[in-house]
């Protein structure tokens, strides 16, 4: 296994850890920050979920580099990504930070996406994420984020960095999804 996929792999098994740290009452207690109390938990489910973040430009960035390119790490590698943000979205509409309908249509479209690849690996199509697909997934990173750190440390501002990043991720979701079924309608027409 080579190293890009070490880390992959690496982002895979940091999931758990977070769920762990997130839903199980280890009783930390609050910490407070610029007037802002924040429950340790998500100060330390942060710090996992940014790491882990981290990791998907590094092992992509590696592997590009290097050429270390594999069908494992396609696979992978977007997989882990879903399964990463949907656990954190879903901690965080449990936690009644974000609307239920918003992870339903954002996890709705992880499915259908994932659906549509898996139809055009089968015609030996291999598409790569787009930029807005890229973009979807920064936004994506940098609501749940801020979510887990309460706004900190931009939590003086007279709105939430956390719910303008989650409708700009939410457009991204949405708009990338209907980008990547409109460019491969033929390929999807033809496998029906």
């Amino acid at each position: 296994m080579n190293l890009p996929n070490k880390i992959t792999v690496s982002r895979v098994c940091l999931i758990p850890l977070f769920i762990i740290v997130m839903l199980v009452d280890f009783g930390w207690g609050n910490l407070t920050l610029i007037g802002e109390s924040i429950p340790v938990a998500h100060i330390i489910g942060a710090i996992i979920f940014i790491i882990a973040s981290i990791t998907d430009f590094i092992d992509g960035h590696y592997a590009r580099k290097y050429n270390l390119v594999t069908n494992f790490g396609k696979f992978l590698d977007p997989l882990a990504d879903k399964l990463l943000v949907s656990s954190a979205l879903i901690i965080l509409t449990d936690l009644k930070y974000v609307p239920a309908w918003i992870t339903i249509v954002i996890i709705s479209r992880e499915f259908a996406v994932t659906g549509l690849r898996m139809i055009l690996a089968g015609s030996g199509e291999v598409h790569a994420a787009a930029m807005l697909g890229k973009i979807k997934m920064w936004a994506q990173i940098v609501a749940i984020s801020a979510y887990l750190l309460h706004d900190f440390p931009l939590n003086f501002l007279p709105f939430s960095i956390a719910d303008v990043a989650l409708w700009v991720a939410l457009f991204f979701t949405v708009y990338s999804g209907w980008d990547y079924f409109y460019k491969n309608r033929e390929i999807l027409l033809k496998s029906m």
